[in-house]
Order: C-alpha cells, then structure tokens, then sequence
C-alpha cells in the first residue's frame, strides 16, 4: 500500500489538477489548507515579507520599468540625474550622458516624447465578465477586480512593443477580470472554478516577461482572467540536509533572497529583473543568474551564503582578445561567479554612466588610471574592451581563484582594473533597465536580446532592427532558440525548427493531457 500510495502522489504532482473523480468523469481537485507543509523539514523562521501590493500600479510604472519613483531624466541644467533613493547611483549626476546619447544616437534634449502620464480607463474594452464564474469565486473568499487599471497592467510584459504601444495611450486586448490567491489551495480552487465554466487563465507573476507571454491572445472568445501569484510569497519550509526549500511561487527576487539570507542561505541567482520578477516565472522560462557559473540554473539552488565575495575587472585591448580569454577561462572550467565582457560600444555607453566624481583627488585618479592604459600601454580607447568579475567562496579559494583567472587575462593582454570598475559594472544591470524609457522620451528605442551559441560560432555581432534576421542567423549556426527568457510568443514560429516536428508533437501531447480544455489558454511555445 505504501508503495502505491507514493506512485499516486507522484503520478498527481505530474497531472497537478486534472484528476477525474471516480464515477461521474468530472474533473475536479483535494483542497489543502494554507499552511506549510514541514516533512521532515523545518518551518522557515525568516521574516515574512510584506505581500506585494495588489494594486502595483501604485508603486511600479504602468507603462515603463520600475518604482514610480525611480527614473533617469535632464534636470534644467540640461544634466541626467537618477531619481529616488533606492539605488546607489539614485541623485546622482550623470555628466556625460547627455553627450554620449547626442553623439550616439542623433537626440536632442528639444526633440522630446514624453510617455502619456495616466491610463484613460475609455480606451480600455469593457471586460468579457463570466459572472458565474466571479460569482463562485466571491463565494470561496477570494478577491477579484475588472478595474481598467489591474487589468491593463497584468496585460503585457517589457517588450518594446508592449511598452512603446503603453507610452502611447494605446490598450490592446487586456484580461477582463484579475484574482490573487494567497495559497497553493486557492489555486487549485480558482482552476477547478476555471475548468467548471470554461475561463481562460493566464498566470502572472512579476510582469517582467520580454518574451510577449502575458498578451492575450486575440482569438480567445472566452472571459480571460489573470491570476496573480502576488500574494503567495512565502518560503514554507527549508531541509537543510539536501538544500532544497519549498516556496511559494509568486514570491519576489529580493524578497526570496533576503528570507534566505535570514537563515544563512542564498539562491545565487541573480537575473537582472530580480527585484521584481518572481521565483514561477524563473522556474516557467527555466532561467540563469548573473552568478550561474557556480550556483547553477534556477533548478541548482539553494546554497549556504558564500564567506568571501570580491569583485573585479580586466582591460583588454580588444574585443577578439577578450573573447579568446573567456573561452580559454571556459575551456579551463575556472570561470567566477559572475564574468561579463562588454565591447567597446558598452564601455563607452558605461563610461557614460559614470557620476560626477565628488573630489579632486579622485577625478586626477580616474585621470592617471586612464593615461597609463591610454598612452603608457597603448591601447586604444576607440578598441578597448572590459570584462566585469565577481568571485564568491571560501576567502582561500577565491582568492587562488582570482589568481588563476588574472593569469590567464594577461596571456590575452588584459590588465586588472581593479574592484571598483567591476563591483559598479555589476550593479548598474539593476538599473539600465531603466534607461530605456529614458530613450523613448527622445525618440531612440531600445530592446534587450538574448542566445547561446557555440564557441566556434559566433554570428551576431551587433544587435540587428530586426530580431527575426538574428533569430534564424543563430538558429542556423547551432544556437538556441532563448537562454534565459523562455520562448513564450515572441519566438514560438521558431519552436519547430528548434526541437523538431516530433518534438513540437510530444509537448503538444502533454499540454493535451494536462489540460484538454485549454484552461491556461495564453498560447505561449505551441
């Protein structure tokens, strides 16, 4: 009995909730309570985080990246500034800037598209009510919402696309209804509600997608609704032994990372999305961190909270040099944490970025430093690159480490460029993001693209207008179809091609056994 009891558990886990009752074909779900679930694991004791607010609109953008309160823009001076007090660069002047997007792009502080401010509600369709269906939720205890707002700002992701239609005032198809679970039995029951009247579900968690996955799809006729993950932010339990954690999905990055930093653990992952993406949207597009080379993808984690981190950069005089150095620090297995080479396009843009230094004494620093790579080692500042490192580990280890990645840097070339370049160039991933929107207020867009390739091949060199030409050049050249994003609209038409007809086929099937009546109805990757 035990045995068939385990293979029973196991076997619903994989059908999750499409399990018919005996007798009646009904599809239908066991609710649980919301309460963790300890076997053989402690209770988390971390702090539980406040949940995110259901109306996000109130402290994130709705048609732009981030905090309301967190933006790049020119003072009357005519200087960029970062707004708010979240971030290290957050005041600061950015003195350079300015002159780099002139010179770069072609703009003009007078040449402006400022973003509409608020959402009119009339330019949002009145929703597609399954009022049966709200009416059963209500009766359960869970709350719903159609207003305009909710709606609109759980209908897209950070495509440009999504983004630059927003900015606009323009609202394509939006859910007509939201609700927010606050536990794994909430969800069970809002997809046995879903299956009983024929709803359209489509699950949202940070909202960060670039991959189009939370738009709706056009031809879905019936009531879409969006099921926010919000609320279910808390780790349920951890076991120490094997280093694995139960958590609920819709908890926050940085809210994941510091409850388990409360316990002396951490994920290691580190997407540049972290402070508002959600641990199910890592696990639905099977992401990678910053720091993957040694905490693994999201399937790896968790790990004890390493005891010496240190950062650090290199110069090289060109890109073709650095890149030959990461393959040979690749083919040697000794990569950091965290390694990053930026070509000489993003070094000058990061040099754009750099804040008014705050003393004499630093910016004659910043000048010598520049005239021993300059004009003592000749290299070429129209040439140079610069690769960002992060070491983390036992202090002994990190710093043999450190060694023997230097070592090999220099057989290439490359110069130390000490911890400064490299923990700033760590930390401004958190916050380009941001620049875009900066960009469209003066008519220049921006897109973020993403693949693996080979080592012997390397076919996109700059990012091309159109992502389609790069998709099949990578394609053709043994790449893949997505890295870390996921597939979701954008790039399904390659799905195909990518796992072949027979693959196409065999998700196909899973996703017809799992859910027959197309409940999680988005149309992503099929």
């Amino acid at each position: 009995m035990a045995s068939s009891s385990t293979a029973q558990r196991r076997l619903r886990v994989i059908t999750g909730h499409l399990q018919k009752q005996p007798g009646d074909g009904h599809l239908s779900v066991a609710a649980r309570e919301c309460t963790a679930e300890a076997s053989g694991s402690s209770p988390s004791r971390a702090t539980p985080p406040e949940p995110v607010p259901r109306r996000r609109q109130e402290i994130m953008k709705w048609n732009g990246w981030g905090y309301n309160d967190s933006r790049f823009l020119y003072n009357k001076k005519g200087q960029a500034e970062f707004t708010g007090k979240r971030y290290r660069m957050s005041g600061l002047i950015l003195p350079s800037l300015k002159d780099w997007m002139e010179n770069t792009f072609g703009a003009t502080l007078q040449h402006k598209s400022p973003a509409t401010p608020s959402l009119d509600p009339s330019s949002v369709s009145p929703p597609n009510l399954n009022t049966l269906f709200l009416d059963d939720l209500i009766a359960a205890g869970l709350p719903t919402s159609h207003d305009p707002e909710d709606r609109v700002f759980r209908s897209h992701g950070h495509c440009l696309h999504e983004i630059f239609a927003l900015r606009e005032g323009k609202v394509g198809k939006v859910p007509d209804a939201v609700v927010w679970p606050s536990c794994h039995s909430d969800v069970e029951k809002i997809v046995e509600l879903a299956l009983k009247h024929n709803v359209c579900l489509i699950p949202f968690g940070g909202g960060t997608s670039v991959s189009s996955a939370l738009e709706c799809p056009l031809e879905e006729t019936r009531s879409i609704v969006s099921l926010d993950t919000s609320q279910m932010n808390r780790i349920l339990w951890i076991d120490e032994k094997n280093l694995t954690a139960r958590v609920e999905s819709g908890i926050i990055g940085q809210d994941l990372e510091r409850q388990l930093n409360e316990r002396g653990y951490c994920t290691g992952h580190e997407p540049d999305s972290m402070e508002f993406s959600s641990l199910g949207g890592w696990v639905a597009t099977r992401a990678s961190g910053m720091k993957k080379n040694i905490y693994g993808n999201i399937e790896d984690l968790i790990r004890p909270i390493p005891e010496y981190q240190k950062y650090g950069s290199v110069v090289f005089p060109s890109f073709q040099q650095g890149v030959a150095c990461l393959r040979e620090v690749a083919r040697q297995r000794c990569a950091p944490a965290s390694i990053r080479l930026m070509d000489n396009e993003q070094f000058q843009f990061g040099h754009a970025l750099k804040p008014q230094v705050s003393s004499i004494f630093t910016s004659l620093l910043d000048g010598l430093k520049k005239f021993y790579i300059t004009k003592f080692k000749g290299f070429d500042p129209h040439r140079l690159c610069v690769a960002t490192l992060l070491f983390e580990g036992d202090r002994g280890k990190v710093l043999q480490h450190e060694k023997q990645v230097y070592d090999i840097a220099a057989r290439f070339g490359g110069l130390a460029a000490g911890e400064d370049n490299g923990q700033r160039g760590y930390m401004l991933t958190f916050v380009i993001a941001y620049l875009r929107d900066l960009g469209m207020d003066y008519f220049v867009i921006g897109e973020s693209f993403e693949t693996s390739v080979p080592w012997d091949s390397d076919p996109v060199h700059v990012y091309e207008q159109v992502e389609h030409a790069a998709r099949e050049e990578i394609l053709a050249n043994g790449g893949s179809l997505s890295h870390h994003h996921g597939v979701g609209k954008l790039r399904k038409q390659w799905m195909q091609e990518s796992v072949s007809s027979v693959g196409l086929g065999m998700l196909r099937s899973v996703k017809d056994f799992l859910d027959p009546q197309n409940i999680f109805g988005n149309r992503n990757l099929l």
